[in-house]
């Protein structure tokens, strides 16, 4: 069976602890609860007939305090860059977070997940701006880990990019 590490990228308060409970555990919470250091969580899928581990690395957000350890990131598969739609900096950073891994480690599929879909009066990217984020990612998907949409597509999605190289 074919294992494959993927690790979640992006800032603080964006939902990737949430994505992640969602996808392995078809929960959510609204509770927040900061990720210190890494949590791996893995999941079992099936890409093309053929089993595949996922194995999820949670990484803590990166802010103007804090950046992500690179170390976590050797031996990636695919990256998930989770970004806020509501809060448009987010997905800047996200691409910035993106382009200093690619700067360490070289090119690896990523999906970005432009997550809390389910605000959407509250939406702050626009549709021309996901068309241009679609170019620095195999796929751009909205994703709500409140109410599950898009969010085993964006997980897919990676896992198909990952197994095709």
């Amino acid at each position: 069976m074919l294992q494959k590490k993927i690790c979640m990228l992006g800032s603080f308060s964006v939902g990737k602890t949430s994505l992640v409970k969602r996808f392995v555990e078809s929960i959510f919470s609204e509770k927040y609860l900061t990720t210190v250091g890494v949590k791996i969580d893995k999941k079992v899928v099936s890409i093309g007939g053929q089993d595949v581990t996922l194995m999820l690395w949670d990484l803590y957000g990166e802010d103007e305090y804090q950046k992500i350890r690179m170390s976590y990131l050797r031996g990636a598969s695919g990256y998930l860059l989770v970004g806020d739609g509501t809060r448009a900096a987010t997905v800047d950073k996200a691409l910035g977070i993106l382009d200093e891994a690619e700067k360490n480690f070289g090119k690896i599929p990523c999906v970005l997940a432009l997550n809390k879909c389910d605000l959407a009066e509250e939406w702050a990217n626009a549709p021309e701006r996901e068309a241009e984020l679609a170019a620095r990612a195999r796929r751009v998907i909205r994703t709500s880990a409140k109410t599950g949409e898009g969010v085993e597509l964006a997980f897919e999605e990676l896992a198909k990019g990952m197994t095709a190289t």
